[in-house]
């Protein structure tokens, strides 16, 4: 019989914030891994599967690590990193936690909790055009909103285009009251949502005032041609054919786009094709291109979400299985 893996914390200072109040960040660990993990005073010993048990072993060795270099630890880090590494368990976990893009008004640091974040905002400090794919609750326009603002505030450019389709979401809304600006908000509440969530609020409403910062529906962007601009362009899905290549078209000299979208929730009429699922068809492979796709692993949300994306994902298999029989 083998005997368990142990881990031995360097400095006694440590061990409370690697175990987490009440041990609780040792009892996440055993409960995605389904391993036994005991502890006495500094030394951590791993029993069970002995694959799940290395799992268990480097994620405290690479949490100490995060906790020497100054960061805090939190449940949901911990639950992050037992995530990454068990796609790949040679990551460097300091690597992604500690690469920063934006710290907002309220000292938040945004930056990547996953592989996948950690390659689409690589992607978007090296290409031109960058597609973010997956489900909802993966970061993909909050990381893009927090690069655009990034870039802004180190004057890479000069303006953000926050865009998005105006399609309602399986629901008709009915005759809205107002005039443009006030029926068009509704669909533009999240991009909103997401920007005075960075900026002070004064700071945000001065931006979009001056036009600095602009949200806008899609249909605006038509003969526009966009120069030293960061434009993001959310909930994709929802684009035609027409509207993605239109969108592309007006990117100018100095510019940079991100477009991000969910396959599984277009709410375009049946006979309409996805702009995004065309654009992924027909512009993999262009040079200056890049598709950063998720998957439920990255949802950075409440647990619970990513259990209801994977229980969707699995609906979605079983009919589709039965239409093909």
């Amino acid at each position: 019989m083998s005997c368990p893996l142990k881990f031995s914390v360097t400095a006694a200072g440590l061990a409370s914030q690697l175990y987490g109040r009440q041990n609780r960040h040792i009892k996440l660990v055993e409960r995605a891994l389904g391993i036994r993990i005991g502890s006495n005073g500094l030394e951590l010993h791993f029993s069970g599967d002995k694959a799940q048990s290395e799992i268990g072993l480097r994620v405290f060795e690479e949490l100490e690590q995060l906790l020497i270099a100054g960061m805090p630890l939190y449940p949901p880090d911990v639950d992050y990193a037992v995530r990454i590494l068990c796609q790949d368990s040679s990551v460097n976990l300091r690597d992604i936690f500690l690469d920063t893009v934006f710290i907002s008004a309220r000292k938040k640091i945004i930056g990547p909790k996953s592989l996948a974040q950690k390659n689409y905002i690589d992607a978007m400090r090296e290409h031109h055009v960058v597609f973010g794919v997956g489900p909802a609750g993966t970061g993909k326009t909050y990381l893009a909103m927090a690069m655009a603002v990034a870039s802004l505030m180190r004057k890479e450019v000069s303006r953000i285009l926050l865009v998005r389709p105006a399609v309602e979401a399986g629901e008709k809304l009915g005759f809205l009251p107002g005039d443009l600006t006030e029926k068009i908000n509704p669909y533009l509440r999240p991009l909103y949502d997401a920007l005075f969530d960075m900026l002070d609020p004064e700071q945000g409403k001065e931006l979009v005032a001056n036009g600095i910062i602009e949200v806008a529906p899609l249909a605006f962007m038509r003969g526009r041609t966009l120069n030293d601009a960061f434009v993001i362009l959310d909930e994709a899905q929802n684009t035609t054919y027409e509207q993605m290549k239109m969108f592309l078209t007006r990117l100018g000299f100095g510019s940079r786009a991100v477009v991000t979208g969910d396959v599984t929730q277009v709410d375009l009429p049946d006979s309409r094709q996805s702009g995004l699922l065309h654009a992924i068809e027909v512009l993999s492979g262009v040079e200056g291109i890049y598709f950063n796709h998720f998957s439920d692993v990255d949802v950075v949300r409440h647990p619970i979400v990513q259990s209801i994306v994977q229980a969707y994902q699995a609906a979605d298999k079983r009919v589709s299985r039965l239409g093909r029989r």
